[in-house]
């Protein structure tokens, strides 16, 4: 029979679950054991983050956040908060870090001020990694602590040396029949808090046998150290939460294990599909047969293997989806028409995950002195920023020529 403090994590994962639809049963154990883990950080090595990351809106990141609010200890909700004010507030006893709209921090247009939250998060998953900053009327230069655990929650992939660092929530939409009740802040913040009160009164007292706790980890490397709090407290709370914690550790990681594959194969082909625009001397568009072909030829990359038998435009399809990117019907020279992909839709794609690549496109700088030539009053323009295009294809009639 569960002890009690079995049965607080039951009750507080039901809670967890009755306000939002997580990902896998595996997710909802592990955020019930992320929460109860915020309350015993003093003793812990390692402070896993949580990415709580959706591919579009509405999918319960944010009502994820609501609830994290109510139920960790100390919570410190981020959206536009500063670095220096974050650092500053980290102390001995440190807050847990909410931090929401994390697509607009981490987006390429961000401020400078975005590599220093992200140095920042990073640094702060593992004790004893202070950033210093110079400070006060003496200009002394000054450790101020990082770690903390922290909640990130955003649109899109959050940056790789984050979700390196964290447990892993894909959210989605809900489907027709998966329900959840309302949060109304006035009705669902005192059953919350009340649980949040109970994981204090279990966990406070126990800091100093977390600390001693080496428990067997089914994981290794940095996965064993964001995994392992979420089992100190799953051992701690005896019943069935042992075993479930690792089952939902190994459950997630080997997840995040293909995710990973998949990124970097996707982000691959971001590159080689560059590498293809920019040998035909990057026209506006490139059929999707002449794309396929030009790829396979690649003799050092994967897609002469990729599937059965090769890669073909409808792998080419499934592998961009998620780029937003898609073919297109397109017009070319002498009336013939395609299915074609538009150089202009990887822009984005490019900028996001493959920013070298932007850069090295980059014009020079017009020399000291010279006058930037003008466009002919009613033609095409003569130029753009870097990435941008040309009106139509080279040798072709100016303007473009597409039929969707």
């Amino acid at each position: 029979m569960a002890g009690e403090e079995a049965v607080l994590l039951d009750e507080l994962r039901s809670k967890i679950g009755k306000y939002v639809v997580l990902p896998s049963e595996e997710a909802l154990t592990a955020v019930t054991l992320w929460v109860a883990a915020t309350h015993i950080q003093t003793a812990l090595q390692h402070a896993p983050r949580l990415a709580v990351m959706s591919p579009t809106k509405g999918c319960g990141k944010s009502r994820v956040l609501d609830v994290l609010y109510e139920t960790v200890h100390d919570p410190m909700m981020t959206v536009n908060t500063s670095p220096a004010v974050i650092f500053r507030t980290i102390g001995k006893i440190p807050p847990t870090l909410l931090v929401d709209e994390a697509d607009t921090i981490f987006s390429p247009k961000a401020s400078g001020d975005s590599e220093i939250l992200r140095g920042l998060l990073n640094a702060g998953h593992q004790r004893n990694r202070p950033a210093w900053r110079i400070s006060g009327p003496e200009h002394k230069p000054t450790p101020f602590p990082t770690f903390a655990m922290a909640a990130i929650a955003g649109i899109g992939d959050l940056p790789d040396t984050i979700t390196d660092r964290s447990v892993v929530l894909r959210m989605q939409k809900r489907k027709p029949g998966e329900k959840v009740a309302p949060f109304r802040s006035r009705y669902a913040a005192p059953e919350l808090n009340a649980l949040r009160d109970r994981l204090a009164a279990w966990l406070g007292p126990l800091r100093s046998t977390a600390a001693r706790v080496v428990p067997q980890m089914p994981v290794e490397d940095r996965a064993a150290d964001t995994w392992e709090p979420l089992v100190i407290i799953a051992d701690l709370a005896g019943g069935h939460w042992p075993a479930h914690a690792r089952a939902a550790c190994l459950a997630m990681t080997r997840h995040e294990a293909v995710q990973d594959e998949q990124t970097s194969l996707k982000t691959r082909l971001l590159r080689d599909m560059h590498r293809v625009f920019e040998r035909a001397n990057n026209p506006e568009a490139l059929p999707t047969l002449d794309l396929v072909a030009a790829l396979i030829q690649d003799a050092d990359a994967p897609w002469a293997e990729h599937g059965a038998k090769g890669l073909n435009a409808y792998h080419l399809g499934n592998l961009l989806r998620d780029f937003g990117i898609g073919p297109a019907n397109y017009r070319f020279d002498q009336g013939r028409q395609a299915k074609a992909y538009l150089r202009n839709r990887f822009l984005d794609a490019w900028a996001r995950h493959c920013p070298d690549l932007i850069r090295a496109e980059a014009p020079p700088e017009p020399a000291h002195g010279s006058v930037p030539a003008r466009p002919v009053p009613g033609g095409p323009p003569m130029g753009g920023p870097a990435g941008s295009l040309p009106v139509g294809p080279p040798g072709g009639p100016a303007g473009p020529k597409r039929t969707l």
